[in-house]
């Protein structure tokens, strides 16, 4: 399968080196000192379920790629989305297929507006993946798990694509009927938990673990659950407590990635996390105070 990863960091680098791995033609689009070092060294994983390293294609200029591809991987911050919607124009051909592994959940609406909604999958990947230095991508945590659906019935096959090019790489995927639905069940617990881990500048295990946070946690998470409901989404009576017990069977010393950008001194995804929250909450009449 040709693939073009639009945006190589943690999600896009350990995905694509994956389906790279697996024999996909693939192409990494990115930029700066990451981008020079997977030219000149190739792409490294070190991660929790094996470290490997091979040769890749890279460059900043979509039109380089070969095209046109059969997957497109959106894993830009969400706060880059306009700028991806335009860069990928090259890559996409009639049939190609548009994933969006964003944090967040309406991303995908940009690139619908543009390509058409059958063409655009949205996805919900669950991962610790950064970038440890240019080139090499660091999984210190062994989960790695993909939901997608298709935003229309006609997009369905594309999906199943999707889904079976990442089976065959070895990688967690399935397929979701109620796309909306899986995204909202990854925010739910990305917003609530990445809001306070940047917060409070604590890895999952003490915020987990103490009595003050784990309060703080419950009642963001409350919060989310709540403005999801109230858009229409079918989140079950026990959506806040499956998070609750996922939360507690993370690895204690992981961070989110919003925690890992406000160390760096990075530009933060709070409008695509907790933003989107508070809107919803003014909109629908939602109390949103942590």
């Amino acid at each position: 399968m040709r693939i073009a990863v639009f945006g190589a960091g943690g999600i896009g680098g350990y995905f694509g080196g994956r389906l790279a791995r697996a024999g996909n033609d693939v192409t990494f689009i990115a930029r700066g000192a990451h981008l020079a070092a997977l030219r000149e060294g190739g792409l490294r994983i070190r991660s929790a379920s094996g470290d490997f390293a091979l040769p890749v294609r890279a460059t900043d200029q979509p039109a380089e790629a070969p095209a046109p591809t059969d997957l497109v991987l959106i894993a830009v911050k969400s706060y880059d989305t306009a700028a991806a919607v335009a860069g990928i124009a090259p890559l996409v051909g009639p049939e190609t297929a548009i994933l969006t592994l964003q944090n967040g959940v309406s991303n995908h609406a940009a690139f619908a507006e543009v390509y058409g909604a059958a063409r655009v999958l949205a996805g919900a990947a669950q991962i610790e993946a950064t970038i440890g230095e240019p080139g090499t991508i660091e999984q210190p945590s062994p989960f790695a798990r993909i939901a997608l659906g298709a935003l229309v019935p006609e997009g369905r096959p594309r999906a199943e694509g999707a889904v079976a090019a990442l089976v065959a790489a070895g990688l967690e995927a399935r397929f979701a009927p109620d796309t909306l639905l899986a995204l909202w069940q990854k925010f739910i617990f990305l917003s609530p938990l990445a809001g306070v881990t940047a917060l409070t500048g604590l890895p999952v295990g003490e915020v987990r673990g103490r009595r003050d946070t784990r309060e703080l946690l419950a009642a963001a998470l409350d919060e989310t659950v709540a403005a999801g409901r109230a858009s229409g989404v079918a989140l079950g009576p026990d959506a806040a407590a499956g998070v609750l017990i996922f939360v507690d069977g993370l690895p204690a010393a992981m961070k989110t990635s919003l925690q890992r950008d406000l160390e760096r001194g990075g530009r933060l995804e709070t409008e695509a996390l907790q933003g989107e929250v508070v809107r919803l909450g003014r909109d629908l009449g939602v109390p949103t105070p942590v």
